[in-house]
């Protein structure tokens, strides 16, 4: 397995650095099997959800397309896949952000009963709480 970092994802789906989106292609695509697969953290997700967001100035429609795909590509591997996916319907239903539905999905799968938290923004995914 090969660990791969937000900016060689972003590279490869934005395609905005010839050089260096080129470099991310042939790993991905040509390199990358499912024998030995790219390793995608849940916090090289979180990061490339927040660069898509703030320097591409993507809207949460294209941001949950781009996470599907990522999940639905056979050569990588997601840490806390579900989790992940859950953050991702949280955009495409505007329940907020991809960040605070992975927290309240990860707090579920460590057994907590809620994610107690004083943003209001923060209640709408499923698993938070009001302090």
């Amino acid at each position: 397995m090969i660990g791969l970092d937000t900016n060689v994802l972003v590279r490869y789906i934005t395609q905005d650095d010839p050089a260096q989106a080129r470099k991310a292609t042939e790993l991905i695509e040509t390199r990358l099997t499912e024998q030995e697969p790219g390793f995608i953290s849940i916090v090289v997700m979180a990061e490339l959800v927040w660069v898509l967001e703030r320097t591409y100035r993507l809207g949460p429609d294209a941001i949950a397309a781009c996470i599907a795909s990522v999940l639905q590509t056979d050569v990588f591997v997601v840490e806390d896949e579900q989790e992940v996916f859950a953050g991702m319907m949280a955009l495409k239903k505007g329940w907020g952000s991809f960040a605070d539905a992975l927290i309240a999905a990860l707090g579920a799968k460590a057994g907590c009963l809620n994610t107690m938290t004083f943003d209001r923004k923060a209640l709408r995914p499923p698993g938070y709480a009001p302090l």
